[in-house]
């Protein structure tokens, strides 16, 4: 994830060598100060790499979080000892915010967007409807597919937080979900894709050689490899396989049910519409593609 994050950067108005499709951030979009919210942050590594970026603007927002017990942590090493910024201090310099947030707590996730301002228009959730002033652009989630116990609550959180920004507004543009994952254990990790897939659609964050950059003298030089490839993908030497995905929710997601058992929402219940159990093939037909190139 950090090197998504850093080679976007600029140095001395000169591009990194690897150019991303998509980029982490989007230059379009970059008349929107961007709200981004990382799951399970652990030390804060991704969050303060993000902070540190070229690309990322004053007045944007990071959200870190973690469990509880884990925010002292995070506060420890993203702010200086005895400052816990608020949104109060962002004017002053401050970008990082650190609160906590359980996979699947539905009030952490509301105290969050309440905080940030970041209702939409969600009476069915939050009530009364909630003038908003921050749009969530991001979620973050670095290598958290593992643990097959909190698949269901981390699906459930990212449900919830695109529920918490959905817009009726057609203008309105979608959250952007960023996951590294690492393959670990295929039998334990595939039915979250399998749900993942049927209320997200996502694709694999594709690179190539062939920006330009600067060298010591100054000069600008071409890289000669202009072929895109998959970030992540294993080579001949490793067994190893990664990826980047980049998530979007599915339109039609927002006016299904999401049923109160983790286990049937991995499951696919309530997902297009049905009380059915099903899966969504996406991750699978990547995979399988992924395996005929090594």
């Amino acid at each position: 994830m950090c090197e998504y994050v850093d080679h976007l950067s600029i140095n001395n108005g000169c591009l990194h060598p690897l150019e991303f499709d998509p980029p982490f951030f989007d230059c379009q979009e970059a008349d929107e100060l961007p709200v981004l919210v990382e799951l399970g942050s652990g030390t804060g590594i991704v969050a303060g790499r993000i902070a540190d970026s070229t690309f990322f603007p004053e007045g944007g927002i990071i959200v870190a979080t973690d469990l509880p017990d884990v925010c002292p942590l995070l506060e420890k090493n993203l702010h200086k000892p005895g400052s816990a910024p608020s949104l109060s201090t962002y004017s002053k310099g401050s970008r990082v915010l650190v609160r906590p947030l359980a996979w699947g707590n539905i009030d952490h996730a509301i105290a969050i967007a309440q905080e940030l301002g970041l209702y939409r228009n969600m009476r069915t959730i939050c009530g009364p409807q909630t003038l908003h002033t921050r749009t969530l652009t991001h979620i973050i989630c670095s290598d958290l597919v593992y643990f097959p116990e909190l698949l269901g609550p981390l699906l459930r959180t990212l449900i919830h937080l695109t529920s918490l920004s959905c817009s009726t507004s057609v203008d309105s543009k979608p959250v952007r979900i960023v996951i590294s994952y690492k393959i670990r254990s295929l039998p334990k990790e595939s039915p979250f894709w399998s749900a993942f897939g049927l209320w997200f659609t996502f694709q694999p964050v594709l690179f190539r050689r062939g920006a330009t950059y600067c060298n010591d003298g100054g000069m600008i030089e071409e890289l000669g490899e202009l072929q895109w490839s998959r970030f992540g993908a294993a080579n001949a030497d490793s067994k190893d396989h990664t990826f980047i995905f980049v998530a979007y929710r599915r339109p039609e997601s927002f006016a299904w049910e999401v049923p109160p058992s983790d286990w049937d929402l991995i499951d696919g219940v309530g997902a297009r519409g049905t009380p059915a159990r099903k899966g969504d093939d996406t991750f699978e037909t990547m995979l399988f593609m992924t395996m005929e190139n090594v």
